[in-house]
């Protein structure tokens, strides 16, 4: 026979509410959650990996998202960018096509392709994309945030659109022979834009 004293009854007393509740609270947790469309999860596991470095995870992601929901925006851009830094620059540039055929108005579309084909030493067309970056949206000059500065541990920003703009501009007024356009360390410190589609 098991002897129940005041103080164990008060403490099951508790727990018998507390389980009671938690059903309760998990609905209304639930209902304040905006509502998942197919293929959020996976581009969610895609960013996280993507901001973690594992690229090939990431894309995995992208693709699993882009299956459920073949014009998931953020699957898309994010599949982008991951082609981006794998240096995999031709199915960045497919793919940045892809997005900004189906949503033109995206200015970190274009910076981010303008980035890609700066890397591949397409300087004019680069140059195009970083100014059509700029009439979308102004913003783009003010290059990554601080969350990427301190991600990547610098204490001022890296280059923007706007500084890479303005340097291929100057370098294409020159003579060709004149021209610097590549300069390893400092092309290297150009990030790419957020993927966040808003």
């Amino acid at each position: 026979m098991i002897l129940i004293t005041e103080k164990t009854y008060r403490v099951l007393k508790i727990l018998a509410i507390i389980v009671a509740l938690l059903p309760v609270a998990w609905l209304a947790y639930e209902g304040f959650v905006p509502d998942r469309q197919p293929g959020d999860v996976a581009a969610v596991a895609g960013d996280r990996a993507f901001a973690d470095g594992g690229y090939d995870r990431a894309l995995r992601e992208y693709r699993k998202a882009l299956e459920q929901a073949p014009g998931h925006r953020q699957a898309l851009l994010g599949k982008a960018a991951t082609y981006l830094e794998m240096e995999r620059y031709e199915e960045a540039l497919d793919t940045y096509q892809r997005f900004i055929d189906a949503y033109p108005e995206f200015a970190g579309a274009y910076a981010n392709r303008g980035i890609a084909l700066d890397r591949m030493g397409r300087y004019r067309e680069a140059l195009q994309d970083y100014e059509r970056a700029l009439i979308l949206d102004p913003s783009v000059a003010d290059g990554p945030g601080w969350l990427t500065r301190v991600l990547h541990m610098t204490a001022e920003g890296q280059p923007t659109v706007a500084d890479r703009a303005a340097y291929i501009r100057e370098q294409m007024a020159l003579p060709e022979d004149q021209r610097v356009l590549y300069i390893p360390e400092e092309d290297a410190a150009q990030r790419t834009y957020s993927q966040r589609v808003r």
